[in-house]
């Protein structure tokens, strides 16, 4: 096929993804120098529409950016006025006191939001500014200039047939150029996979771990509602069969947000998280609380866990990675968005010496040691063994141990030096033939709900036509191997039911339901024979979450 030929624009600085760490980013850049050219390019249909997180937001990013956020109405309307961690077993519970927990554990302070509607205001604030925002702008290439660097990213390919050819309504796209080109795509990012790998920027750094993050938004009870409450739990459903935990929170009109996270490390490929975190639901202080409610929406993200050793360097040639692209989230606090808009202000900063400088297509020096050095660096490390001793000793060892480690962090001795993780996720998964199998509950359609049913409360979209975004590297693997060796876990381990396999014996095919995806990468990263490339599909398509 002959080259493509794309028209090009010309910016100062390039942002991909419209999260809180690129839109950080952007209005920090527009800040230092309002003359700058910046652009933001959102997969998304909308800003926010992919965006989903627990989410209790620490404000120490805001207060930073934009210190009058209150006056210019950002939607934190919901401060946390009470803190509450529990393990559960089958029937029960047993508080875990507060004040055994580090002070970095506790949520004064922060507010209960919905990230997405938090990313909504953001883009409000850097558009005012001038920042160009393109929402519905898949990036689907690395532009690379002459010395190898970064130059840019092809955005907005359309109408390519289900092989691959240009259709009849084919549009090429444009690629857009800058100086900087930031990568603020979420966690295992496609083009940041690409740029990590081209520059070997993961050489000097730990494995990256990951959860899967589930979410459902409930409207319950108004006699049951308790704003600003937020609970934490571990323990029951999952047990010994992975690490993990839940979390609800209490925000406004009557809503509740319901979460479960899996860790990707799981040994038995029988685990099937979605339906782990069905089965919590009906944990008796669960129930009690949904009972005569309704579940409104839901979605699901991997979430970075490898923490300080597992970041990548964030510099290469041409750019930065921002965020969760480098795997910036403080498990024990299951917090990421703070640290995510102060890496955006770091590489702002950084950039927009380098340009007043004359410089462009470079290594951003001095990014990444700002962040290791900085706030963020600070709050990563004190909690920096909390998830190996977890998976290497489980919950309990991850609690007395990981939990003294963290109040001696507190006061700067760190007794343990920094744990490494060993395998990768996709690594740690063992052949089916060690495990038994998991007897899930049949979902009853109240509190508990299959997995399409509850997609479809994703409002996930995608054009049929085009072609699949997630493609196997070697098509035989999945039946000839993943089958019989670890019993097919695509079909488990998915939370919006995209992978299957149909029909028995020799007859039986992989199923791959692309039109599903709500874009949350497990595929690609816990797929033990690491077969599954998550690549974006065509601008827009996707999950459209309202408020997560």
């Amino acid at each position: 096929m002959a080259e493509i030929e794309r028209e090009a624009m010309e910016y100062d600085v390039v942002i991909v993804g419209a999260g809180p760490a690129g839109l950080s980013a952007a209005i920090r850049l527009k800040q230092l120098d309002a003359d700058l050219n910046v652009v933001v390019l959102e997969k998304g249909s909308e800003v926010g529409a992919h965006i989903l997180s627990g989410a209790v937001l620490d404000p120490v990013g805001l207060n930073k950016l934009i210190p009058d956020w209150k006056d210019k109405g950002a939607p934190l309307n919901v401060p946390v006025k009470e803190d509450n961690f529990y393990m559960l077993g089958e029937a029960g519970q047993i508080r875990i006191p507060n004040f055994v927990m580090p002070p970095l554990m506790n949520n004064h302070g922060n507010y209960i939001v919905s990230m997405g509607n938090v990313c909504r205001w953001m883009a409000e604030q850097a558009e005012e500014m001038g920042v160009e925002i393109f929402p519905g702008m898949s990036c689907s290439e690395v532009v690379y200039g002459d010395n190898g660097e970064v130059k840019g990213v092809v955005a907005g390919e359309f109408g390519k047939n289900p092989d691959g050819t240009p259709g009849p309504s084919y549009e090429p796209g444009m690629e857009l150029h800058g100086k900087y080109v930031f990568l603020g795509e979420g966690v295992r990012g496609s083009l940041s996979k690409q740029v990590i790998a081209k520059y070997d920027l993961a050489a000097k750094s730990d494995v990256q771990k990951y959860g899967l993050g589930m979410k459902e938004i409930w409207e319950i009870d108004p006699e049951k509602h308790s704003e600003g409450t937020v609970t934490h739990t571990m323990g029951w459903p999952l047990e010994g069969n992975a690490g993990g935990g839940s979390f609800i929170y209490h925000l406004e009109n009557n809503q509740v947000y319901v979460g479960f996270v899996v860790h990707l490390n799981y040994k038995n490929p029988h685990v099937f998280p979605y339906m782990e975190f069905q089965r919590f639901k009906h944990h008796p202080q669960v129930a009690e609380l949904l009972k005569g409610g309704k579940r409104v929406a839901y979605g699901a993200r991997a979430i970075s866990e490898g923490g300080y050793q597992s970041m990548p360097q964030l510099e290469f040639p041409g750019g930065a990675l921002l965020g969760c692209a480098a795997g910036m989230v403080n498990v024990p606090r299951i917090k990421g968005n703070h640290n995510a808009m102060l890496s955006g202000i770091a590489a702002a900063e950084v950039a927009v010496d380098a340009i007043k400088i004359g410089l462009g297509g470079d290594l951003l020096d001095g990014y990444d040691k700002a962040v290791r050095k900085g706030e963020i660096g600070e709050d990563l490390k004190k909690v920096r063994n909390v998830k190996p001793l977890w998976s290497k000793y489980g919950l309990l060892a991850s609690l007395g141990i990981g939990g003294m480690d963290m109040w001696m962090n507190t006061f700067g001795i760190g007794f343990l030096g920094t744990l490494a993780h060993g395998k990768s996720d996709a690594d740690a998964t063992e052949e089916a033939s060690k495990h038994k199998e998991i007897d899930y509950p049949k979902p009853d359609g109240t509190l508990s709900f299959d997995r399409l049913t509850n997609v479809s409360f994703s409002f996930t979209n995608h054009e049929e036509s085009q072609p699949a975004h997630l493609h196997l590297i070697d098509p035989s693997v999945p039946v000839d191997v993943n089958l019989p060796k670890y019993a097919g876990p695509s079909a488990r381990y998915c939370p919006a039911g995209v992978y299957e396999f149909v029909g028995e014996g020799d007859d039986t095919k992989f199923q791959i339901n692309f039109q599903n995806c709500v874009h949350c990468k497990t595929c690609d990263i816990k797929d033990p024979s690491q077969n599954i490339i998550w690549t974006v599909p065509q601008g827009g398509d996707g999950p459209n979450y309202p408020n997560m």
